[in-house]
């Protein structure tokens, strides 16, 4: 699975091939009990306390390796495990949703004024006593030039959205600054939870910050320094002792690139690493991993969803009664149970089960040929003499596509080809490389239909503007990831009255209505929501999951080894 900056999933774990019908022998009973899913252990002991100084180091394991370190300039998920040690954000959101401040003493907000004029006037108040890793202080000036830098032409910045908004920024003292914004936007919070502050010092003496030295060796805030990098194989970072929050209470941490996720497994059975991140660990390797000595192995939550994502301008795909009865007649429990080894969630919405926004009351899915199959009828999608049926004399047939081996994903498409075919529904595969799926073949909406990963907010906001708005649909010249090209008028006025709202029990509404829609309408087939597995060794305190951080060294800073 690879995650892309802006949180989308683009392709599946690499696993060893399984073939249904052995997996069809054994059945999904027989699997989650050889599994041992649900076994994990906690951990129930008194963590000690940390360490008077940093001492030792962790080795963390990753399958991807970090080459962005510029946290502006783009970059991959993975990047983010080295920006969350160097760099701070103004404020951070916590395993549960809350934002805690970070750089910022406070979150502003309406009730303490730091919000204001309806969100278009905006004030932060700034810790006192940061200094960045040279020595140098860090002021309001930082995030002035962060701000606008971001904004700068040509400078590639990873995203502006939301930033475009920002207007005339002023320091109002050493730790005070002001903006306004072009217009209300409630999810600016959210993403400068993600916006990482760049010292003006050492960036506006550069000639063009696209090619500057420190895009190569950063100097930040974080609890970790820069130390050394070799590539292909592992960077090292070294204690902040002038960090201003909590820890760090190791001497150095290790990311230990290692690409083949069976070798990044074996390492982490040997000892080699301390823990698994990210991709983490294979779900083939699930049921040997619970048992290791001296290792803790849990599922994590993730707010990326797998689906099944049609084109709705397809001739065949555009009618809701087709989405609907492609749905009932889905087995999304079997493609759970039997193939990913009953570790996700299934799920009917767009929003994962952990945010705020989750609508828990829309209707379960139910796996329901003849439902289906009466679906088709009452539509006017008449059998022919082949068995696929035909309305206006078009054909029910469409093709899925996925990644050129990715082995649980062809075989959920088996899984779909067989069901589909007895409600006279003609699927065919059209596989291709990730390098050709998920350039222009996404991105310009030439597929007919896809299998794919990827979450549906901006950040850790719910909203799902870029996403569902129907000016947000690259292949009409909108600015967004609206692949499969929906346009609903209801939809995009709660996407307008959500984002300009600050108003969390206004918002869950809104939220709440555009999943009933979402629902009804099928503009995606939701299957789960992912929940990947990660470990450690056992005695490192301090871990902590995060489905509101793209990477589990979110708090890295305060992690330590129990002596």
């Amino acid at each position: 699975m690879t995650k892309k900056s802006d949180g989308s999933v683009t392709s599946a774990f690499p696993m060893p091939a399984i073939h249904r019908r052995d997996l069809l022998a054994l059945g999904a009973g027989g699997l989650l009990a050889a599994s041992g899913v649900g076994s994990a252990r906690a951990q129930t002991r008194p963590a000690p306390p940390p360490p008077a100084k940093p001492t030792g180091q962790v080795v963390v394991g990753l399958s991807q390796e970090p080459t962005a370190f510029n946290p502006l300039m783009p970059g991959i998920e993975v990047d983010e495990t080295v920006w969350m040690q160097i760099f701070n954000t103004m404020w951070v959101a916590d395993p549960k949703g809350n934002l805690i401040p970070d750089l910022a003493v406070e979150i502003p907000s309406e009730a303490n004024g730091g919000i204001s004029e309806g969100g278009l006037a905006w004030k932060v108040k700034l810790r006192p006593g940061v200094t960045w890793h040279d020595g140098t202080p860090f002021t309001a000036e930082d995030v002035k030039y962060t701000l606008e830098l971001i904004n700068a032409p040509g400078f590639k910045a990873r995203t502006r959205v939301g930033h475009a908004f920002v207007r005339d920024i002023k320091v109002t003292g050493p730790l005070e600054l002001s903006w306004r914004m072009e217009k209300a936007y409630a999810p600016y919070l959210a993403l400068l939870s993600n916006t990482f502050i760049v010292p003006k010092h050492i960036l506006e003496k550069a000639a063009d910050p696209n090619t500057a030295p420190f895009n190569q060796a950063p100097v930040g805030t974080g609890p970790f320094k820069w130390g050394t990098r070799t590539p292909g194989d592992n960077i090292q970072l070294v204690a902040n002792d002038k960090f201003h929050g909590k820890g760090p209470y190791l001497e150095r941490a290790v990311l230990k690139y290692v690409p083949e996720q069976t070798s990044l497994y074996a390492q982490f059975r040997t000892g080699q690493v301390d823990l698994i991140i990210g991709t983490g660990i294979p779900a083939n390797f699930y049921a040997e991993a619970v048992k290791l000595p001296g290792r803790k192995v849990v599922k994590i939550p993730s707010a990326s969803l797998e689906m099944l994502m049609p084109n709705l301008e397809h001739p065949v795909l555009k009618d809701k009664a087709v989405r609907k009865a492609l749905y009932a007649s889905l087995n999304k429990q079997a493609i759970i149970d039997i193939i990913y080894y009953g570790l996700h969630i299934p799920t009917e919405s767009f929003s994962p089960q952990d945010s705020w926004a989750y609508n828990p009351n829309l209707p379960k899915h139910v796996y329901d040929l003849a439902l289906a199959n009466k679906i088709l009828d009452d539509a006017g999608w008449k059998r022919s003499g082949s068995g696929t049926r035909m309305k206006d004399g078009v054909p029910l047939t469409f093709a899925v596509s996925t990644t050129t081996g990715a082995a649980l994903r062809e075989q959920a498409q088996q899984l779909m080809m067989q069901d589909w075919a007895q409600i006279g529904a003609k699927m065919t595969i059209n596989n291709m490389p990730a390098a050709v799926i998920w350039g222009e073949f996404y991105t310009r909406s030439k597929f007919e239909s896809l299998i794919v990963g990827t979450a549906f907010r901006t950040v850790i906001d719910p909203d799902p503007a870029a996403r569902f708005a129907s000016d947000a649909i690259p292949a009409k010249s909108g600015a967004g990831a609206n692949q499969m090209q929906w346009a609903n008028a209801e939809v995009d006025q709660l996407l307008k009255d959500g984002q300009t709202t600050f108003d969390q029990e206004k918002r869950k509404a809104i939220y709440w209505k555009l999943q009933e829609i979402a629902r009804e309408e099928l503009p995606i087939l939701p299957i789960f929501q992912y929940a990947p597995v990660e470990g450690y060794k056992e005695g490192l305190i301090g871990y902590e999951p995060n489905v509101n951080a793209r990477q589990n060294t979110w708090n890295m800073g305060s992690w330590y080894w129990a002596r």
